[in-house]
């Protein structure tokens, strides 16, 4: 189409770029006087794809191209002044942008829908960050079926299949439905790539490539953390043995990037810190046995497996304070959130309805309630009424304490440990970061007892 020539009512201004899928404009909304990204389609849309396309403009997140309209044969979207995303890139940078990717694809697997088609020439830099585009807008006839005839079409389908097929997962070039997995399978591919400058899987044919992905592993990266452990697991080959979730894979990617041990001489601070707190703890230990007399002690051994077909979340269990209960974070297919099981085998493990996403459970001094971290709230669940009560956004999950005086001592990702009462209201900073020290976070606070102190 040229400059001036008019679709529905969209007036095209200038060519952007062109794909597989048909070319797409610059253009102007007539009607509310915006620019838009008019992407033109080769062929027309199905009622199928209408359909998926209308529902998939619900979509309302930050790190996603937003879709306005869908005609007969176009889409309109938002238009996006930025530039692909593109490596090698320091590891720092490469986990902020990975976050970005991980939220909209979060949020988007929330609501049903998987991107499909996830890869570098999708994801936008701009001046605000990261922006997904085309989501879950990938052709379904991009599935691959595992026969001889079937695979040799697909590798003569330049414009098709090789523009996308080093990201895809071997379960989609195995003719298996794409899921969120899928998703995370390509954002691992992404991942590589964006810290290596280079494919994680590549070859000098379409066939030398799905070889590559259904058979090999890519090339160890020399990094200076433990993100090559994360990238391996989104790049397993089974789906079940990737991360499940884009929130436990952006959990998991923040852990490798917080500070690594300190060098020798900086550690000897530490190591006479933590002996000397070991000495004292031994101490009050020693004279708390010789004053009072031994109470009735038991070892108890189990074994504690995750819900059938699901995983435990990357989150600490916690006993209750009367060594009744252990509460833990786990997901499995079509349940996620807050497990509790007793600790004398006695009753099977239950989810805790209404707790999905939770984790870092801690316990109430009564062991009645329980406290943990979900979709950036801090949360209470009474094991009596089962119903979950909000108390306070939260900047992050890194542990909590509940204090018999009713508050609640909460860490987060950075910034001091703060401090809420169990009834709700807005936190206030408990302790300050020291400078000089370098301190950049307090996390996983205990309370002593008494409650005196942490």
């Amino acid at each position: 189409m040229n400059a001036g020539e008019q679709l529905g009512p969209y007036i095209i201004e200038a060519p952007i770029g062109a794909g597989g899928m048909g070319e797409v404009y610059r253009a102007r909304d007539t009607r509310l006087g915006r620019t838009v990204a008019l992407k033109v389609s080769k062929t027309a849309f199905s009622d199928r794809f209408e359909r998926e396309a209308r529902a998939i403009a619900a979509l309302n997140h930050p790190n996603i191209c937003t879709l306005y309209d869908v005609g007969p044969n176009y889409l309109v979207m938002e238009h996006i002044e930025g530039t692909p995303l593109k490596g090698p890139l320091p590891e720092e940078k490469a986990v902020e942008y990975g976050g970005q990717i991980l939220d909209a694809l979060d949020a988007a697997h929330r609501k049903g829908f998987t991107h499909r088609d996830l890869k570098p020439a999708n994801i936008l830099v701009t001046k605000q960050g990261i922006k997904l585009l085309d989501f879950g807008l990938a052709k379904q006839n991009s599935l691959l079926q595992e026969t001889d005839t079937t695979l040799t079409n697909a590798l003569t389908r330049e414009g098709q299949i090789v523009g996308t097929l080093r990201y895809m997962p071997p379960e989609q070039l195995q003719g298996k439905e794409a899921d969120a997995r899928s998703d995370l399978f390509a954002f691992g591919c992404v991942l590589y790539e964006l810290l290596s400058g280079k494919r994680a899987f590549d070859g000098a044919s379409a066939a030398s490539v799905i070889a590559a992905i259904l058979e090999r592993e890519p090339a160890p990266l020399d990094l200076h953390s433990p993100l090559g452990r994360v990238i391996a697991k989104c790049l397993a080959k089974d789906p079940d043995e990737r991360f499940q979730t884009a929130r436990d894979l952006k959990y998991n990617l923040a852990l490798a990037m917080e500070p690594q041990a300190q060098s020798k001489a900086n550690r000897w601070p530490w190591i006479a810190a933590a002996a000397a707190l070991i000495i004292g703890a031994l101490g009050t230990w020693v004279v708390t046995r010789s004053s009072k007399p031994p109470a009735d002690e038991q070892v108890v051994r189990f074994q504690l497996a995750p819900p059938e077909g699901g995983s435990f979340d990357p989150s600490s269990p916690a006993v209750s304070p009367d060594l009744r209960m252990l509460a833990y974070a786990a997901t499995a297919p079509g349940k996620r959130g807050l497990w509790v099981r007793p600790l004398d085998g006695a009753g099977a493990a239950r989810l805790l309805p209404g707790t999905g996403g939770a984790s870092f459970p801690f316990w109430s001094p009564d062991a009645r309630s329980l406290g943990y971290s979900a979709n950036g709230k801090l949360w209470r669940i009474d094991l009596a009424s089962g119903a979950p009560i909000a108390i306070c956004d939260t900047p992050g999950d890194r542990g909590g304490a509940w204090g018999a005086d009713g508050m609640i001592v909460i860490g987060g990702f950075t910034g001091p440990l703060s401090r809420v009462s169990a009834s709700g209201g807005s936190p206030a900073p408990l302790t300050a970061l020291n400078a000089s020290r370098r301190e950049l976070t307090h996390r996983w606070p205990q309370l002593l007892p008494g409650g005196r102190a942490v």
